[in-house]
């Protein structure tokens, strides 16, 4: 029905700007999604709306707009760069006899082409079916037929009534499995907190170059890419500070703006690590010029699932800058910034500096001046 010469690896994307201040960085954001994605954008349509239309979003006019870059390019996929409801799905793909999916769908897409443990895979899974219950609400309508069925429905079930019942088996059981998948990783944590290990998990903004960094750190060879999303799985090591022992350093899935709450609730088993870390390094991307929004979009997903653990602000990709490494200290004398370029290695040896500092901090009678902030403002 919806197929074109393109196909689905080609996309027009639709962005209205509604009067944010960071509109400019949000599309630019969606460019690389869809890149992240295997999508080829070949063309934008970009309008301006006081409020979404109800039945299409865009206004039937900027619909139209759509419709004949469909035309022109024979783009096979229209991704928007908003959360769209199933009704205005619905619509759109009606008028525009294509596929239509929104950001929330996108992201859904990229860490199901990311996930590569077990545990991920099911997290992702859960996401989608999560996601695809409030499109069963009202934007199918041909699932509102009557559909019997010897064995598979009671009398008068209809088809809507039987793919929620279906979905909602599924969702059980995914979620028992992640659920037992948990009990082993507490386990695991109680370990680590009988052998007094440190527990440190790296966080922040997608693309930050968490990933970089924490190869650079650990000597591992955790997948790293210049795209968003590109670690998915969280991953940990042991990192040896000399005579002061040792940390579980983890590498944990980068946050975006608008992430989905299906994702966040899908992957508090993953981002576990970095709720019950002892410390986080919040990795920042010091060349980019919207990292005090990223940096707050960072923090209430932190807040959201309740990561409370002191924060050390480490302030990456200075090489991009030509800044020089360096460190940055409170009133107390607390380090709380540290500058350095995970590419190119400079200023590593200021974060095992942090380390080794904090442990020992650690293991003394702890006092409120000896915390570290939870959240400290970009310089």
């Amino acid at each position: 029905m919806f197929d074109r010469p393109g196909g689905a690896d080609t996309a027009v994307l639709v962005s209205l700007d509604f009067g944010d201040a960071d509109y400019a960085d949000s599309l630019e954001e969606l460019h690389r999604l869809a890149e992240s994605a295997g999508v080829q954008a070949v063309a934008v349509v970009e309008g301006k709306r006081s409020r979404p239309d109800a039945a299409l979003y865009a206004g039937s006019g900027k619909v139209q707009e759509v419709a004949d870059a469909l035309r022109q390019s024979g783009a096979g996929l229209v991704i928007f760069n908003h959360e769209i409801s199933a009704a205005q799905q619905r619509n759109l793909e009606q008028r525009l006899e294509t596929r239509v999916v929104d950001r929330t769908t996108l992201i859904l897409d990229i860490f199901a082409q990311r996930a590569r443990s077990s545990e991920g895979k099911l997290q992702v899974e859960l996401a989608q079916l999560e996601h695809l219950a409030t499109r069963l609400i009202r934007g199918w309508t041909h699932l509102e037929r009557q559909k019997g069925g010897i064995g598979l429905r009671g009398p008068g079930e209809t088809q809507l009534e039987t793919d929620r019942r279906l979905l909602g088996k599924r969702v059980k059981l995914l979620k028992d499995k992640l659920q037992r998948l948990r009990r082993q990783h507490q386990v695991q944590r109680r370990s680590r907190v009988r052998g007094k290990v440190l527990s440190v998990s790296l966080v922040g903004y997608t693309n930050a170059g968490k990933s970089t960094l924490f190869n650079r750190l650990t000597h591992a060879t955790a997948y790293i890419a210049d795209q968003l999303f590109a670690t998915l799985d969280t991953t940990s090591r042991r990192l040896y500070l000399g005579e002061a022992g040792e940390v579980v350093l983890s590498d944990t899935v980068g946050f975006i703006k608008h992430l989905p709450h299906t994702l966040v609730a899908a992957f508090r088993s993953t981002l576990t690590e970095a709720v019950e870390a002892d410390l986080l390094l919040h990795i920042v991307d010091a060349a980019s010029g919207n990292r005090e929004q990223q940096i707050d979009e960072v923090n209430a997903v932190l807040d959201e699932i309740g990561a409370n653990a002191p924060q050390i602000m480490v302030y990456n990709k200075i090489d991009m800058k030509g800044q020089a490494p360096g460190l940055e200290r409170d009133e107390y004398g607390r380090i709380v910034r540290i500058h350095v370029s995970a590419l190119t290695g400079a200023g590593m040896e200021l974060i095992r500096e942090a380390l080794l500092e904090y442990g020992a901090k650690s293991q003394a009678p702890s006092s409120e001046e000896d915390a570290v902030p939870q959240h400290t403002s970009a310089p």
